[in-house]
């Protein structure tokens, strides 16, 4: 499998990120090491998370996802296999997102127990703090770096203002400078990032590690009605998506899948895959067939008219 560099880092990763927001929140311990073994065993190398994972699901308190990833490596001795990214900065508790000095040094030092290892591949702001200017933030993460807890940095959720301050600030004072962006992305959602935020990455060579790249499963066409969103925990979030436009989607997907005898799932991240701006989108999954569909799409390679059908039905 060919790996693809993220930003202008040393690290290769392949055409696929597993999200592992749902660990510890809709399945247990033990199916998300089976996820993992396969994840891993089919050749990929990417796996996303953060703190606050899961810290929404009763009885969690955050750091949920990190602690079984961080047993999964323990236990199958591959830290030196895997890309960690992880992430810093939402609401732990302290009612506010922090990208303070002080909170980032804790914070980071909780991730590494959580995760069991002596450094973080990529470590990401994950939401912005308007209180804490960019450059205490990238100090402070520069600081980490030097201290070899941190090889690589980057972000997600900032602001176009905020992202080129961030860059501009690491470039005049040499601070360690984001590789990485992860905004919301998919054949839904297109306008948020396409409109201002691509051209940025690209002039910046940013890697873009794209989440919600299955719309919470929509892009699945397994939810087609109001009847349909009591099959997950994340069904709720999706009753937005059935509307003209949502259902134009799924048509092209369903024209598309049939074609190349694939999934619907396997076709929207295949059209992530072959945007030029995409190094890796993020996908989660519950069980192995959800897990079979997401790593076919890094072979599914479409033509022009296939991604023409779905550029057409996705337009904003």
């Amino acid at each position: 499998m060919i790996k693809r560099q993220l930003g202008k880092s040393d690290l290769y990763v392949s055409p696929l990120t597993l999200g592992g927001n749902v660990f510890g929140w809709t399945i247990d311990e033990a199916k998300p090491f089976e996820i993992l073994d396969g994840f891993f065993d089919a050749g990929f190398n990417l796996i996303d998370t953060a703190d606050v994972y899961s810290r929404w699901a009763p009885a969690n308190k955050g750091g949920e996802s990190e602690t079984i990833i961080g047993k999964w490596m323990k236990e199958r001795g591959n830290r030196d296999k895997v890309i960690i990214a992880t992430k810093v900065g939402a609401d732990m508790g302290q009612g506010k997102t922090d990208l303070s000095k002080a909170y980032i040094t804790k914070a980071v030092e909780s991730s590494l127990q959580r995760l069991q290892t002596d450094f973080i591949d990529l470590y990401q702001t994950h939401w912005d703090d308007l209180t804490t200017p960019v450059e205490e933030t990238l100090e402070t993460y520069s600081a980490r770096v030097k201290a070899g807890k941190v090889r690589w940095i980057g972000a997600s959720n900032l602001s176009p203002a905020r992202l080129n301050e961030s860059l501009a600030a690491s470039k005049t004072n040499g601070y360690p400078s984001y590789q990485t962006f992860q905004p919301e992305y998919n054949l839904y959602a297109r306008e948020g990032f396409e409109k201002e935020m691509e051209a940025i990455c690209l002039e910046n060579n940013l890697g873009i590690i794209n989440y919600y790249s299955l719309a919470s499963g929509f892009l699945t066409g397994k939810y087609r009605s109001e009847a349909d969103l009591g099959q997950s925990a994340r069904g709720g979030g999706i009753k937005d998506f059935l509307n003209e436009r949502g259902f134009k989607i799924l048509k092209a997907l369903d024209e598309v899948a049939a074609r190349y005898d694939t999934t619907q799932a396997s076709v929207a991240i295949a059209w992530l895959i072959a945007r030029k701006s995409v190094t890796a989108p993020i996908a989660s999954a519950t069980n192995l067939q959800q897990l079979e569909a997401l790593t076919k799409a890094a072979e599914l390679k479409l033509d022009n008219d296939a991604i023409e059908i779905l550029d057409r039905s996705s337009a904003y």
